[in-house]
């Protein structure tokens, strides 16, 4: 048995949607006040608390709080879990040496769903939802919800609803139409490139709704803060960025159905996107004590369209996709892969980003530079060491 979620969008009703938000709201307030006890009671006996000390607390608090009562008790328990499960990473963090990270308040942009974890929901026959204290509320199932369900989890989107469904399906093992590995390299100017030689094209979402999005941002600025102008330009800005990431979410769901359904063995490289996204560090003149320039400009250019391309989201996608499709899904070492010769081994000069073809000094071989990539990558996987080619040329001498 594996889990899957499965999401789809609510229709409430006005009346709905306000007794959607007032439940949320007083979750929030509810795991803010836990928080709040929690750090009292290590300020004052040196020990903290556990969930059980504090869901023990929850029939008294329904007593002098009587709005309480109209939420369904289990979904009051999933907040204060919620709060043993931050702590729980926080210390987790602080062990293995991390940046810590104390669990914060949530304010109202923050905290945007609450959870049905056994009881309380239900889809009835004629697919509307029934939550226990809140109603019968419209939902689009654009496809069969599969499985056993266990949690029901309503999660808000800017001025949408929808509802997350998490459920226990059996694992069902689709072969791919072939039996052929391929390697892939990830890029910006191409968003892939296999080792077949076909190229995938990057649709940069964000890049592509860039000026309207800074359009809706400098309209924000200009309104008064509290003002209910700035309320609606604040969910301009959220349409636009949720357009952005619907995008994204399509074609990586798109293109990694078609490589998980086609193939039996996925290579990639082993990339650290979040790395490779870091702005760079200031250089400071050591005798003036002057900043010099670092080309911050230009990386935080690359910056955004790394981060827009998603690489890590595509690759996760594989992964969990190629569990229930026979498929394998493998990251390799991405030393001089685009230095090196797919052709004779070779290492080559060393490539600027602008320059997208590969010319080899060697052998003759000309090829799409990120297609020979992808094809060096594979040969990492097929048992081709492409650190060992150094070693080999300074012990021979070669040049």
């Amino acid at each position: 048995m594996s889990k899957k979620t499965f999401k789809y969008r609510l229709y409430p009703t006005r009346k709905q949607a306000a007794s959607l938000q007032w439940t949320l709201d007083h979750c929030r307030e509810l795991y803010n006040a836990a928080l709040q006890e929690r750090k009292e009671v290590y300020k004052y006996t040196g020990k903290g608390t556990t969930y059980n000390a504090q869901s023990a607390q929850l029939p008294e608090m329904k007593e002098l709080r009587s709005e309480y009562k109209e939420i369904h008790s289990q979904v009051l328990q999933d907040v204060l879990k919620r709060v043993d499960k931050a702590f729980a990473a926080f210390f987790r963090r602080i062990q293995a040496g991390e940046k810590a990270g104390y669990p914060r308040y949530q304010g109202r942009n923050r905290y945007d769903s609450f959870t049905y974890p056994q009881a309380g929901f239900s889809i009835t026959h004629s697919n509307r939802l029934c939550l226990a204290k809140i109603g019968t509320i419209k939902v689009k199932l654009h496809r069969e919800v599969q499985g056993t369900l266990k949690t029901c989890t309503i999660k808000r989107e800017g001025e949408h609803w929808y509802v997350c469904f998490a459920c226990e399906v059996e694992e069902q093992t689709k072969l791919p139409y072939t039996d052929e590995a391929i390697g892939i390299d990830l890029g910006l100017y191409h968003f892939a490139a296999l080792s077949t030689g076909d190229l995938i094209d990057n649709p940069r979402p964000y890049r592509r709704a860039e000026k309207k999005l800074q359009r809706a941002q400098q309209a924000l600025s200009r309104k008064k803060r509290g003002s209910n102008r700035r309320r609606k330009a604040v969910q301009r800005v959220a349409r636009c960025h949720r357009k952005v990431r619907n995008q994204r979410n399509h074609f990586l769901h798109e293109k990694s159905r078609q490589l998980v359904n086609t193939y039996e063995t996925i290579v990639f490289e082993d990339l650290a996107p979040s790395k490779m996204s870091k702005r760079p560090k200031p250089k400071q003149d050591e005798e003036t004590g002057r900043y010099m320039p670092n080309g911050a400009s230009q990386k935080a250019g690359l910056n955004k369209s790394i981060l827009d391309a998603g690489w890590s989201q595509f690759v996760q996608r594989c992964q969990y996709k190629a569990a229930n499709a026979g498929t394998t899904v493998v990251c390799v070492d991405p030393y001089k892969t685009s230095q090196v010769c797919s052709g004779c081994g070779e290492e080559g000069p060393h490539k600027d980003l602008s320059e997208r073809v590969h010319t080899c000094t060697h052998c003759g071989l000309v090829l799409d530079r990120d297609v020979n990539a992808a094809v060096n990558i594979l040969n990492v996987w097929l048992g081709r060491s492409l650190r060992t080619l150094r070693r080999v040329r300074s012990a021979t001498g070669a040049a």
